[in-house]
């Protein structure tokens, strides 16, 4: 008779044992039963963030994750519809007509600030050394020579965004601004690759070239290079010029971009422990900076930088989600 107590307790001690272990080896439920939707726009920090965040709902959320490749607009239009639910890096001043009013609808949400980016027109220093005079890109009026078209030698050639990118409205609209739409072609390359192939054969080459990019990027930060000048920020004519219907632009400073995460707002309702987490995602500059340099220098994938930036950088992500969303991370992270 006096076994059954002390079998009970012996019972109930094991009980406790094992409850943090079977606590900790439960898998999540994700909050919602199908696959997470992402935005695959197609330039490199957009893609490692989202390969970032995949990895942690996978694996920290218990969630599946699909990504739909498309371009700026028209996957902010399949974020309204709820086509997609996260679109990893939005720039609210690139898209700012397009942006103002997907948030009035009330069908998108902006969450968190995941960085600041910024955008400009670079040429090489050595392009610099070898025309001082060329501080501004209002200056290049007098240089169509030294930036010639091989396509039409009589007229100078910018390289600007990659084809179907919403800043593809802003260069072309800041080109007639400074009137340079007389003596030069903005040339559209085919794909953010393509972009990038063309300016680093150019340097490579110690060719003179004029061309549009942005940060953070690996090929900003691994290349000698200069922004010209533009007149100083002005808002309404930065609105002007991201609308395809500017009738007058005027010239001014590209808009620093604090960049949001943008959700569609049913999915945010249907998951708030996901949008809690995206809202609470922030990354350091000099840590995007690194991992997009490891990604260029490496030669790996997107997916491939994802994971280093989580091996790397676990004081930064951990604070982005509870602690038992970390662990599990974590170990997903130690198998590998």
């Amino acid at each position: 008779m006096r076994m059954k107590p002390l079998l009970a307790g012996a019972l109930a001690l094991s009980a406790a044992l094992l409850a943090p272990a079977a606590v900790h080896a439960a898998k999540p439920v994700c909050e919602v039963d199908r696959p997470v939707r992402f935005s695959g726009l197609n330039w490199e920090s957009n893609l490692v963030l989202a390969g970032i965040e995949r990895y942690v709902m996978e694996h920290g959320y218990g969630c599946k994750t699909s990504v739909e490749i498309g371009e700026t607009l028209p996957m902010l239009a399949a974020l309204q519809r709820g086509d997609v639910d996260v679109t990893p890096e939005v720039w609210p001043g690139q898209i700012e007509v397009a942006w103002k009013k997907a948030l009035a609808s009330g069908r998108v949400q902006g969450l968190g600030h995941v960085y600041d980016a910024g955008e400009g027109w670079y040429v090489p220093r050595y392009t610099v050394q070898r025309h001082p005079d060329l501080k501004s890109a209002a200056d290049l009026a007098r240089f169509k020579q030294v930036f010639a078209d091989p396509e039409d030698p009589g007229r100078g050639r910018i390289y600007g965004c990659p084809a179907g990118w919403a800043c593809g409205t802003l260069n072309d609209n800041l080109l007639r601004a400074l009137g340079l739409d007389r003596d030069y072609s903005l040339f559209a390359p085919g794909s953010g690759a393509a972009q990038k192939a063309a300016i680093l054969s150019a340097y490579k080459r110690k060719r003179d070239i004029v061309f549009y990019y942005w940060t953070p990027t690996a090929l900003v930060g691994a290349l000698d290079l200069v922004k010209l000048e533009l007149p100083a920020f002005d808002q309404t004519a930065y609105t002007c010029l991201t609308d395809p219907k500017c009738a007058k632009p005027v010239a001014t400073e590209f808009k620093p971009n604090p960049v949001v995460t943008g959700v569609n707002s049913a999915f945010a309702k249907d998951a708030p422990q996901l949008a809690a987490f995206l809202a609470k995602l922030t990354i350091p500059s000099d840590a995007i900076d690194a991992t997009l340099g490891w990604l260029e220098n490496e030669g790996k994938e997107p997916e491939e930088a994802a994971r280093y930036f989580l091996k790397q950088y676990g004081p930064v992500w951990r604070q982005w989600m509870p602690a038992d969303a970390a662990e599990r991370v974590q170990a997903a992270l130690d198998k590998e």
